[in-house]
């Protein structure tokens, strides 16, 4: 394996766990705290995604980079895509969608308990379906990474 390659699967795995730790484990489990309301949730979890994405982004230019300078096999190459692809759409289609549909909730008055008897937008499925189409990409290109 080659020292980009290497380096590439490091980061690569590196993401995956700051997106399984963040968006599988925290998010759901901080509406289960005792005393977190609905608007002190969303308000955590504006500014842990907002650090979330925006390392996420860090991590996918260094892949993108890395392996821009060393190319491996194309199942990796695509693979690295689909995740940039999904983190791309998640920051640019998913997240404004869910700040405006969180500005609303956060504007209402406070409600005690998780979901406030409203359910959960599209947009929040959507996220959550890209978070696993990411994690599936990531764990092939580090994986096929690892394999060379």
């Amino acid at each position: 394996m080659s020292t980009g390659h290497a380096v590439a699967a490091a980061v690569l795995f590196t993401w995956l766990g700051m997106v399984l730790a963040i968006s599988f484990i925290e998010a759901p489990l901080k509406f289960r705290a005792p005393g977190v309301s609905l608007q002190v949730g969303l308000g955590i979890g504006r500014l842990v995604f907002r650090a979330l994405n925006s390392v996420e982004a860090v991590l996918a230019a260094v892949v993108v980079i890395t392996v821009g300078t060393d190319p491996p096999s194309l199942p990796v190459i695509v693979a690295i895509g689909i995740a940039v692809v999904a983190l791309a759409t998640q920051l640019l289609v998913v997240r404004p969608r869910l700040a405006h549909r969180s500005d609303a909730v956060l504007a209402a008055p406070a409600v005690s308990a998780p979901g406030g008897g409203s359910r959960r937008s599209r947009a929040h499925y959507g996220y959550v379906g890209l978070e696993l189409v990411k994690v599936f990409a990531l764990v092939v290109a580090g994986a096929a990474l690892l394999g060379t």
